[in-house]
C-alpha cells in the first residue's frame, strides 16, 4: 500500500475520549462502543445530551464539491452528537456576514465560520462571541481566529500547504509554474501561492481568473500557456478548476503538468489516468466533523483542543498511487 506524505499529524483524541466516557474498564469501553454502533445503525444519536443547534456559515460558491465533503463530515458528527445542524453559504463576504447575523438572531448554541475574507466578518463574529455563542473557525482564517475570539481553528496552514507544493514541484524537476487564483481577496489563496513561491526553486507567477466563469478560466489559462511555452506546471487552488486547466493545456498544445489543491472524484480520476500530477488534500471531511465535534465537547465538558494553536488537517500530497488507495472513500464523499 502506498504511503501518503503527511505535512501534519492528526491525532484521534476526540474519538478516544468519546469511547472512554462509559468507564475505564475494558468491558465498559467495549459496551460504549457497542452502543455507539447500535445508535449509528438505527440512525439515532450516540449521546443523550441536549439537542443543541449549531450553525455553519462558509464562503463556498454554488457547486463547490470541496464544501460538499465538509458538510458530509459536519452532518455525520451532528448526527452522532445529537446536534441540529444548520448550513448556509455564499461566496460574497457581505452575504456571509448576514448569515452569521441570522445565526446570532436565532440564538444558536454554537457557530462555525470560515474566514476567507476576515475583515468583512470581524465585527459580526465579535457580536457572536459577545452574545455568548462559542465560535470555531474552519478552513480559512487561522491567523485571525484567536484574535476574533474563536475557541480554535480547524484546517490546514495555507502557507505550509503552499510550501509543500513548491517542494513537490522541485522534486518533479519543474522550472516555471503558474498559480491560478480563482477568488480575488481570498487570503488563503494568496498564502498558498506565496508559500509555493517561497520553496520553489524555479519561477512562479500568479494568474488571477474569474472563478465564477469556468469558460473564462479556461481561456485565461490557455492564453497564458500559449504565450509562454516555457511554463511546465500549472497549479490550481480548487478541485473544480483542475479539469478546466487540463482542457486549457490540451487546447494550447502545452506539455505543462497540471496539479491542484483539494481532492474530489474528478481529481482522483485525473490522478489515476495521468492527466493530473498531484493534489494537495486538506481533508475537508475532517474539518467539518471536528468543527462540530469540538463545539459539542466545549458545550458538554468545556474542552478545547489545540492549546491556542490551529488544529491542522493537512496538507497531504496525493499522487496516482494514493488516489487508488483512497478511491472507496472518495466515492462515498468523505475524501
Amino acid at each position: 500500500m502506498a504511503r501518503i506524505r503527511t505535512g501534519a499529524r492528526v491525532v484521534g483524541l476526540v474519538l478516544a475520549a468519546a469511547l472512554g466516557v462509559a468507564g475505564c474498564s475494558a468491558t465498559g469501553g467495549k459496551r460504549a462502543e457497542e452502543r455507539a454502533r447500535a445508535a449509528a445503525e438505527q440512525g439515532r444519536p450516540a449521546v443523550s445530551t441536549p439537542r443543541w443547534t449549531f450553525a455553519m456559515v462558509t464562503h463556498a460558491g454554488d457547486g463547490d464539491t470541496f464544501w460538499d465533503i465538509v458538510q458530509n463530515g459536519a452532518k455525520e458528527a451532528a448526527r452522532k452528537d445529537n446536534i441540529n445542524f444548520l448550513y448556509s453559504h455564499d461566496d460574497q463576504a457581505q452575504q456571509q456576514a448576514q448569515f452569521v447575523q441570522n445565526a446570532i438572531d436565532q440564538k444558536v448554541d454554537g457557530l462555525i465560520v470560515s474566514l476567507a475574507k476576515p475583515e468583512a466578518l470581524k465585527d459580526v463574529v465579535a457580536k457572536a462571541v459577545k452574545a455568548g455563542i462559542p465560535v470555531v473557525t474552519v478552513n480559512s482564517g487561522s491567523e485571525q481566529s484567536a484574535a476574533y475570539g474563536a475557541l480554535t481553528h480547524i484546517g490546514q496552514d495555507e502557507t505550509v500547504a503552499g510550501e509543500a507544493v513548491g517542494t513537490e514541484l522541485n522534486r518533479r524537476g519543474r522550472k516555471k509554474a503558474v498559480c491560478v487564483l480563482h477568488e480575488q481577496g481570498n487570503v488563503g489563496h494568496e498564502q498558498r501561492c506565496a508559500g509555493a513561491k517561497k520553496t520553489f526553486d524555479g519561477t512562479l507567477e500568479n494568474l488571477y481568473v474569474e472563478g465564477t466563469n469556468m469558460p473564462s478560466v479556461q481561456a485565461a489559462v490557455q492564453a497564458k500557456l500559449q504565450a509562454d511555452p516555457s511554463v511546465d506546471a500549472v497549479v490550481t487552488l480548487g478541485a473544480p478548476f483542475a479539469p478546466t486547466a487540463v482542457k486549457a493545456k490540451q487546447t494550447a498544445g502545452s506539455k505543462a503538468e497540471v496539479d491542484t489543491f483539494d481532492l474530489n472524484a474528478s481529481v482522483a480520476a485525473g490522478l489515476k489516468d495521468g492527466s493530473l500530477g498531484f493534489a494537495v488534500d486538506q481533508q475537508p471531511y475532517l474539518q467539518g466533523y471536528e468543527a462540530v465535534d469540538l463545539l459539542w465537547l466545549y458545550r458538554y465538558n468545556a474542552d478545547v483542543l489545540g492549546g491556542g494553536k490551529p488544529v491542522l488537517t493537512g496538507p497531504q500530497i496525493v499522487t496516482k498511487d494514493q488516489a487508488a488507495e483512497l478511491e472507496s472513500y472518495i466515492k462515498r464523499g468523505t475524501r
